[in-house]
């Protein structure tokens, strides 16, 4: 079910309609059928492995939370006369026994993740090194296609464990509602990756109508097609054509594909993000933002804490943070204090970690080298922004360089738009090769083309309908721009709100008649959504 089709507005008209007129106490057991509707709209047969995550994960919760309370129970019991050391050793046992379940339950669906994202990968090696050293090939007879949104509700059900495991929630008594959690359809397929103690009291709770939320919401969803369906779908041929033609075109022919890219990419996935997190506002549902402005970042490092920023969180806090404190990393970094002074021994625990996380990152967006290249490098220049902040402080010290100028910050924003935009390439061509090949083209070619035709030859020049739709992707890109801006204070719908009703009526209709008029025609040849594919 295409987020974008008729049929999916249908869907979420029947569902909003049902979820407001059944009991309050049964809005849950709505959300729990759509979501299992529209997960069974892509194919029946994937849906029994997000059966298996909520099973598995509901099962290790329920025996570890079961552990908890007696735990309690004993200590408050016939614990009480044991002494310290008793205590500390029932405790030991206790956790151990929590630990070997929570460990079960992680890599059981850890495993399945693993086989449906890098089977094939691995394959692949292992027959390049065989034939490498003149061994015969052999065929991969796997050929596995990985369930829709396994990347994000594994993740999601594995953040749910470890809550539980370390006592920062309690875990659900009741299956459907971990099956809800699990399979929540606005969120299923591009996320956000929610916590199970902010998403799931939404799930659970009670929401009457509010006519605020209705409006905010549905402006919001309105706003997500326009980027969506007029703008990233517009872009979306030319850049495949740019990405496929690139030894053809003029260097600078490149370097505006690879800017149109950040523009698609960015419309494209804030763009369903809108449009689902609108929908939750509907219902009184607020997901986890995804997005705050990141083409505003002034470092790779704050774009990355701006875009997709719920991965991003789910690394730091199961990741990042775990490696970073430690044992053996506080060892090491202890030990380099000593050798090799106080500032290596700082940065080196926090290096190390900022390595694993974005070498997970890039596995995680996709099993090939080109994804694994893209992630190291996304973390080379977060660890040099780390190491060399200082010299970075000194230089602008001794040039007068004042931090808040606004000269100085317009230069970091396009210093950073730039860098993000020439790293996110790398997968996006084809192969590592390609889009090195693709780097190479924009630096080392240095013809001037002759005009404007010459300049964007992917533009089918003789089609008014290709240059109309165009010239609105980039008044789309205009209006996005805009937008970001006013939102540096506040949400444009507080701006908006205090219009006269007939003004954003008017608003309104001109996104409609935009989206009607140029978002459908480019939706049929923009495809689906980038995000959909991780």
């Amino acid at each position: 079910m295409s987020i974008t089709s008729f049929t999916f507005l249908l869907f979420i008209g029947a569902v909003l309609l049902a979820y407001f007129l059944v009991p309050k106490r049964c809005q849950w057991v709505v959300l729990l059928i759509a979501s299992c509707c529209f997960y069974l709209s892509y194919g029946v047969r994937y849906f029994l492995f997000v059966l298996f995550t909520s099973a598995s994960v509901y099962a290790a919760v329920r025996a570890m939370q079961k552990m908890a309370d007696g735990q309690k129970a004993f200590l408050k019991g016939e614990g009480k006369e044991l002494g310290r050391e008793e205590k500390n050793a029932y405790k030991a046992k206790v956790k151990s026994r929590k630990k070997a379940v929570m460990l079960c339950a992680m890599l059981a669906n850890l495993l399945v993740l693993c086989v449906f994202k890098y089977a094939h990968f691995v394959l692949e090696q292992v027959q390049s090194v065989i034939v490498l050293f003149g061994g015969a090939g052999f065929q991969d007879i796997l050929k596995l296609a990985a369930p829709l949104g396994i990347s994000f509700y594994t993740f999601q059900m594995v953040g749910y464990l470890l809550d539980v495991y370390w006592g920062n929630v309690e875990a659900e008594k009741n299956y459907f509602k971990t099956l809800l959690f699990c399979s929540f359809f606005p969120q299923m397929t591009q996320g956000p990756i929610s916590e199970f103690g902010s998403l799931g009291e939404q799930l659970f709770g009670e929401h009457a109508f509010s006519y605020k939320n209705y409006s905010w919401g549905m402006q919001r969803m309105c706003w997500g097609f326009f980027k969506k369906m007029v703008v990233a779908d517009a872009l979306a041929p030319l850049v495949q054509d740019v990405y496929a033609n690139y030894p053809q075109y003029a260097g600078v022919t490149v370097l505006f594909g690879v800017f149109m890219y950040s523009v698609q990419i960015y419309a494209d996935f804030s763009g369903y993000m809108d449009i689902m997190c609108g929908l939750c506002e509907v219902m009184g549902i607020r997901l986890t933002e995804n997005f705050d402005r990141p083409y505003f970042s002034k470092s790779v490092a704050e774009y990355w804490r701006r875009w997709h920023m719920s991965l991003g969180a789910w690394f730091k806090r199961f990741i990042y943070y775990p490696i970073g404190i430690s044992k053996w990393n506080r060892e090491l970094g202890k030990k380099s204090r000593e050798k090799l002074g106080r500032k290596f021994g700082d940065m080196l625990p926090a290096s190390i970690a900022l390595v694993v996380v974005w070498l997970a990152t890039g596995l995680w967006h996709g099993a090939s080298w080109a994804y694994i290249v893209w992630g190291l490098v996304n973390g080379l220049f977060i660890i040099l922004n780390l190491w060399l902040d200082p010299v970075y402080a000194a230089c602008r010290r001794k040039l007068g360089i004042r931090e808040n100028a606004w000269l100085w910050r317009a230069f970091q924003v396009i210093r950073t738009f730039i860098l993000v935009s020439f790293i996110k390439i790398l997968p996006e061509v084809g192969t590592l090769g390609q889009g090195l090949g693709l780097w190479a083209r924009v630096f080392t070619n240095h013809d001037i083309p002759g005009g404007v035709r010459q300049l964007l030859p992917f533009l089918n020049w003789t089609s008014t309908f290709t240059l109309v739709h165009f010239v609105m992707a980039v008044l789309g890109t205009g209006c996005m721009f805009a937008v970001s801006l006013l939102q540096r204070r506040r949400q444009v719908r507080a701006y908006t709100e205090k219009w006269p009703m007939i003004l954003r009526v008017v608003m309104l209709c001109v996104l409609f008649f935009f989206i009607i008029t140029f978002g459908i025609q480019n939706t049929w040849e923009g495809g689906g959504f980038l995000y959909a594919q991780f």
